[in-house]
């Protein structure tokens, strides 16, 4: 008889289709809660979103898929110094593909995709696992370092709620220490009994793509900025509280890892963290409006890649059979 930490399980339980059930569920009930607050709060929700201007909407949409844009190069930046460089082209596709499964019921499809795709450009799959954990912990490290120097700034309601954030930043930090990062990642190779990495990570290399995380974290402020800018809000600490505001409510959303892409706990957190400085309904249109204008920039990424993939690589047209 199995006596491993899963059979203590029941057997119901240990099912993955039951597993993306409950994340479903769990995702709907976030999904209600925020439906909940937008109905009563919706005679203040409504006037505020015709203040939205299609400028202005836009112009935060070209931040968001900019901030897309820095963590592919993040992502990048960690798999070429593990030895596997890539193309643009091909990169892009690898990363912004793979990152379509976020989106599916589960946590490992876009792990599963980006190692799958990785093998036409001769990735080796222990790298692209390699690759996509260590740019998690990437951007997660850096929104953390992000958010714990902002949240003192957002109020006493925030640093309350969300100072177990905090705790994680520490970890955070010790683990992509290179030495340790090399580590760990040749005693889970060990374990799984595969090939060494073709290259160690390096301090530079960790350097560039922590600055490319940072960067992300600009752009996805700067975002969040020109909505809260639009529903007339304004001063000069506006852009500093909208940038650790939203990295703090996408580490929330990250580390409730049942929500498929933090869907819902980011949302209520981003409520949270900004409603002491902008309002409640305030903080909720941007929420929303923000959560729309990330799906759009995932989705928009993935179809401009496999649209020029595809124009690329036309279907070839069968070959006519010669005569004579």
């Amino acid at each position: 008889m199995a006596t491993g930490p899963g059979s203590r399980l029941p057997g119901w339980l240990r099912s993955r289709r039951v597993r993306n059930l409950l994340r479903l569920l769990v995702l709907a009930a976030f999904g209600a809660v925020l439906l909940v607050v937008l109905a009563r709060r919706w005679h203040e929700v409504r006037p505020l979103l015709h203040q939205l201007s299609v400028a202005g909407v836009t112009l935060a949409a070209l931040a968001v898929f900019s901030g897309i844009s820095a963590t592919f190069l993040c992502w990048r930046a960690v798999l070429t110094d593990l030895g596997s460089p890539l193309p643009l082209g091909g990169g892009m596709r690898v990363f912004f593909l793979g990152q379509l499964g976020k989106y599916l019921p589960g946590s490992l499809w876009p792990l599963l995709a980006q190692m799958e795709l990785g093998r036409d450009y001769k990735v080796p799959r222990r790298s692209s696992g390699a690759a996509v954990a260590i740019f998690l912990l990437l951007i997660l490290g850096t929104g953390l370092l992000v958010a714990a120097i902002a949240l003192p700034l957002l109020g006493g309601d925030a640093l309350r709620r969300y100072w177990w954030v905090l705790l994680v930043l520490p970890v955070a930090a010790v683990l992509l220490w290179p030495p340790v990062l090399n580590r760990l990642l040749g005693l889970a190779l060990r374990l799984a009994r595969r090939e060494p990495m073709p290259n160690p990570l390096s301090l530079p290399g960790v350097l560039r793509a922590v600055g490319w995380g940072l960067v992300s974290w600009l752009l996805y402020g700067i975002h969040v900025w020109v909505l809260a800018r639009m529903l007339g809000v304004a001063g000069v600490g506006i852009l500093p509280r909208s940038i650790g505001a939203f990295a703090a409510a996408w580490c929330v959303g990250f580390l409730v890892v049942i929500a498929p892409a933090g869907g819902g706990a980011r949302e209520a957190a981003l409520i949270v963290l900004l409603g002491t400085g902008v309002g409640a309904a305030r903080a909720t249109v941007i929420a929303v409006v923000s959560r729309l204008l990330f799906t759009v920039g995932d989705l928009g990424w993935g179809g401009a890649v496999a649209l020029t993939v595809r124009r690329r690589n036309p279907t070839p047209e069968p070959e006519q059979e010669s005569v004579g």
